[in-house]
């Protein structure tokens, strides 16, 4: 059964079609893959799914759990258990860590915010009271986000690029992480042009220049994914603005 569908989904940002026509279903509790080059709308569509603000001058809809969220705004969103995981996770001056993990899941304890730490591969007694900023490598703070969503246990999640910025041994532990999310019954989509990504999917979506152009399972989008994709010097433009839609 699908949680989240997209139909006949576009988005024009300063007057330019960004995605065209979307028609995509997720099913619901299975890891999803959308890949494709840079620039082939993947983030842009993560947003918009997310409901940012300059992502939502959209046409056609999108359905959660049988409900249109065409007109709510990313709070609402969340609210029904919609996340997305950033490419570059912002950095939090004075906000630590204990304090940005019990912030994303309200209801949680110490000893939970402590037991998805080390599921992430990060120990309790040393970052608990650390500051979310720019004393946090790119994997740390990719492993802190991630540690935050595992709190919140969210129904829908993105993970945008989440190979982004990160050595080998920190990947295994978001791959790790991937796992322990589908095991709690959460969706989850992975933002990715990386095929070590793509394979942690069971299902894909492969865009190019803001369209679907093919979907179904691994075995089938990898094969053209590695020969047309990773090959193909073609550079789209849709995901060049921030995520103001600027």
């Amino acid at each position: 059964m699908s949680i989240l569908e997209l139909k006949n989904l576009s988005l024009t940002l300063n007057g330019r079609k960004i995605l065209s026509n979307l028609d995509m279903d997720f099913l619901e509790g299975h890891v999803h893959a959308v890949v494709g080059p840079n620039g082939a709308g993947k983030s842009t569509l993560a947003y918009t799914i997310m409901g940012l603000e300059g992502y939502r001058n959209i046409e056609g809809d999108i359905i959660f759990g049988g409900e249109s969220i065409k007109g709510m705004g990313i709070a609402e969103r969340a609210k029904r258990g919609i996340t997305l995981g950033w490419q570059e996770p912002a950095r939090y001056e004075g906000l630590t860590v204990k304090k940005f993990i019990m912030a994303s899941s309200a209801e949680k304890s110490i000893d939970e915010v402590e037991d998805a730490l080390r599921k992430v591969g990060l120990n309790p007694d040393d970052y608990m009271n650390r500051a979310v900023d720019k004393t946090l490598s790119g994997g740390e703070r990719k492993k802190v986000e991630l540690a935050s969503i595992l709190a919140m246990r969210p129904k829908f999640v993105m993970l945008d690029e989440p190979d982004s910025g990160i050595d080998v041994s920190s990947l295994e532990k978001i791959f790790e992480g991937i796992k322990l999310l589908k095991s709690y019954g959460s969706t989850i989509v992975l933002i990715t042009h990386s095929l070590a990504v793509m394979k942690q999917a069971e299902r894909a979506f492969l865009m190019c220049g803001g369209k679907l152009v093919e979907k179904g399972g691994i075995d089938k989008i990898k094969p053209y994914f590695e020969k047309e994709c990773l090959p193909c010097e073609h550079k789209n433009s849709p995901d060049k603005g921030d995520k103001n839609g600027n």
